[in-house]
């Protein structure tokens, strides 16, 4: 019986853990719908234009700032920002804080899986709007 017990607790903490991993993981469709909105501002993909927000296209690795033909807040395009994974999630969660003058009028998202899915469906989209491959 006791050699049945350690294989067992064994068992259900792999479990656990394979089912913490699966909720931490990063899922561009679910992406997609909490992009839903944003929306309201920014536009993604081979025909997105610049709107109240600019373009995400390329967003990772790209500088604060320097979508062209935004009108960008002095905050904005002053930041210094590269834009990151790390950089985006700590903005996404409260952009006031992060670029204090910023135009960007949003609450922040709070849900980290949320931003993880969000990063996500981001991170498929390159300065042209192409989905690529992760």
């Amino acid at each position: 019986m006791r050699s049945l017990i350690l294989p067992a607790a064994l068992l259900l903490a792999g479990l656990a853990q394979a089912q913490f991993n699966h909720a931490q993981a990063q899922d561009a469709a679910a992406g997609e719908k909490v992009f839903a909105q944003c929306r309201a501002c920014h536009q993604i993909g081979p025909n997105a234009k610049n709107a109240v927000g600019p373009v995400l296209n390329g967003l990772i690795g790209r500088h604060s700032g320097s979508v062209e033909g935004y009108s960008y807040s002095a905050a904005n395009k002053n930041s210094g920002i590269t834009w990151d994974e790390a950089t985006f999630r700590e903005y996404i969660k409260d952009p006031k804080a992060k670029i204090p003058g910023t135009k960007m009028i949003y609450a922040g998202l709070k849900d980290e899986q949320k931003i993880n899915d969000l990063v996500a469906y981001l991170k498929q989209f390159d300065a042209q709007g192409q989905k690529v491959t992760q």
